[in-house]
């Protein structure tokens, strides 16, 4: 006894539905501690980063997208290199962190024990850290659909920037790989940040975290070093 074309397709279908199913209640059942592990364990053992990202900015009647190449290397140190819609620099040693617009006549430096910045969250990634202990209440955030079936969503609250910052969401994938990041301010203003083609343990030379402002630009000391 055959089956017909459309039933045979109807069963695969179903089939297919029904895996999907199975992986997502999996999914679901994991809890924060497993996820959070899950990411440390990917992260932790990594020397370096690279990854390309976009930068939404939703607050205050503005929106603005930007985009450009991330890169971390342990211990802390973070280039953020835009590209579009226009050039500019986040960079940090692990010590100091700068922020620069090629062209400008000044640039700004800031500690990085002192900076408050909404890029900091990341730089625990490679800082041989827990996301559970940098992170209050961090826990599973099912009334949040992730952007990919499959994910799953973490919401914390960065220690030390309560003041600032209200939550953020991390979407992780099966493989505790970190997809993206939305950071939520207390004024209201989000920040989200999509990562793709995450590349690890790159050679990274270290001149690459090091800034030097050009002649005549003014240094000036400041504590954020956002746009």
């Amino acid at each position: 006894m055959s089956l017909e074309g459309g039933t045979l397709a109807r069963i695969l279908i179903g089939l297919f539905l029904i895996s999907l199913l199975l992986s997502a209640v999996s999914a679901l059942a994991a809890t924060a501690p497993e996820i959070a592990a899950k990411v440390d364990q990917r992260y932790n053992n990594l020397g370096t980063l690279q990854a390309e990202f976009t930068e939404t900015y939703r607050g205050a009647g503005v929106s603005r997208t930007e985009s450009g190449t991330l890169w971390l290397k342990r211990p802390g140190k973070m280039l953020w290199e835009y590209r579009e819609p226009q050039p500019k620099v986040f960079v940090s040693d692990g010590k100091s962190a700068w922020f620069y617009v090629p062209g400008e006549r000044q640039v700004r430096k800031a500690s990085v024990k002192k900076l408050d910045d909404l890029r900091s969250p990341l730089r625990y990634l490679l800082g041989k850290t827990k996301l559970e202990k940098e992170f209050a209440g961090l826990a599973v955030a099912p009334d949040i659909s992730p952007e990919t079936p499959g994910n799953l969503i973490l919401r914390g609250t960065p220690r030390g920037m309560e003041d600032r910052i209200s939550s953020v969401f991390f979407e992780v994938t099966p493989e505790g790989e970190i997809a993206r990041m939305v950071i939520n301010e207390v004024d209201g203003s989000t920040t989200e940040y999509h990562f793709a083609n995450q590349r690890q343990n790159q050679p990274i030379a270290d001149q690459r975290f090091r800034f030097s402002p050009p002649a005549g630009v003014e240094v000036i000391e400041a504590r954020d070093l956002a746009p």
